[in-house]
């Protein structure tokens, strides 16, 4: 109470603060709760990234993809070499791959043979002409250590290619040998557009640079050109079976058709030299029996580099950086 007995009221709890106080108070406690929940996502991305990290990390050191050791041996051994699938530079069976485990098996101190196994249908001639001639280099920089070719399914056009720079050939019985030739194909939908009342406007600064548009007709003297580029490819190759083979070759009308035959008839043609695998190789032929294997296998890294290439990694620079965007 005051001197005159009325009673006194208690200060307003607002009293000497600014107007308005309430609203930034609330404001301020908002943004540090978001503020809170934006660090929490961080950490949490974090986490989970890390986790799936160590992950894949792990799966690869258990199975020996992230660093893979070189074959070794104790001893004489027959050094294993596989080509297979379709020969092209972003597959397994790249010259860079076959060429790798090549030298390895003929730079080893203990290879006694070296055994090319072949199961392709071909593919690529440039890939094929490379490996085909570090075949040749490496014979004649270790002529004492021999190259087997051995044929299990199939060893076709580029696998050929291949296949004629080695020493002997053994197939089996039943084996694809041959294909010796050379294509290009592809589709044309001149006809079909027509019909369906499509116009075709492609803009070239040259005249033949749009010769192979499937949308485009094909002019003869383009015709001309292809045919004149894929005959010769098919002297490179003649040449080089011709070269591998020598006199065991017995040349017809149809040797270079491209045509395929069974592995039987490929020793009576001179195409191949005998029958045989590549355990009785190594047995019976380089007297080594341990076979190791020196096929380069790429690892998850260089496979995903292969697969995904430079669009799918700035694809995923670009999501990351959407998301870290939104975390500020």
């Amino acid at each position: 109470m005051d001197e005159q007995g009325i009673p006194r009221q208690a200060p307003s709890p607002s009293a000497g603060r600014p107007e308005g106080w309430e609203r930034r108070l609330i404001e301020d406690l908002a943004l540090a709760t978001l503020r809170e929940k934006r660090t929490a996502r961080r950490w949490s991305i974090f986490f989970r990234l890390l986790y799936f990290v160590a992950i894949v990390v792990g799966l690869m050191l258990a199975t020996g993809l992230w660093n893979p050791t070189e074959p070794t041996a104790r001893g004489p051994h027959t050094a294993l070499v596989d080509v297979d699938g379709v020969i092209s530079a972003k597959g397994e069976a790249s010259a860079e791959s076959i060429a790798a485990g090549l030298r390895a098996a003929f730079d080893d101190a203990n290879t006694a043979g070296v055994v090319l196994r072949i199961n392709s249908p071909g593919g690529s001639p440039v890939q094929a002409g490379i490996v085909h001639d570090e075949i040749r280099r490496l014979r004649a920089s270790h002529p004492e250590i021999p190259l087997y070719v051995v044929v299990e399914e199939v060893c076709a056009s580029g696998g050929y290619y291949i296949a004629a720079a080695a020493d002997r050939i053994y197939v089996d019985k039943a084996s694809l040998i041959g294909s010796i030739g050379v294509l290009m194909d592809g589709f044309g939908f001149v006809g079909t557009m027509e019909k369906l009342g499509v116009e075709r406007r492609l803009i070239t600064a040259g005249e033949s640079k749009g010769f192979m548009d499937s949308f485009s007709p094909m002019a003869p003297k383009d015709r001309e050109h292809l045919q004149t580029m894929l005959d010769e490819i098919h002297r490179q190759f003649i040449t080089a079976v011709r070269s591998g083979r020598g006199d065991r070759l017995k040349e017809d009308a149809d040797t270079f058709s491209g045509l395929v035959w069974t592995g039987a008839r490929s020793l009576e043609i001179g195409l191949a030299d005998e029958l045989g695998s590549v355990d009785s190789v190594a047995r019976e032929v380089i007297k080594a029996e341990n076979v190791v294997d020196f096929t380069r296998k790429q690892n998850i890294a260089e496979r995903l580099a292969k697969r995904v290439g430079a669009g799918g990694v700035q694809m995923l620079v670009d999501l990351l950086g959407a998301e870290s965007a939104r975390l500020r």
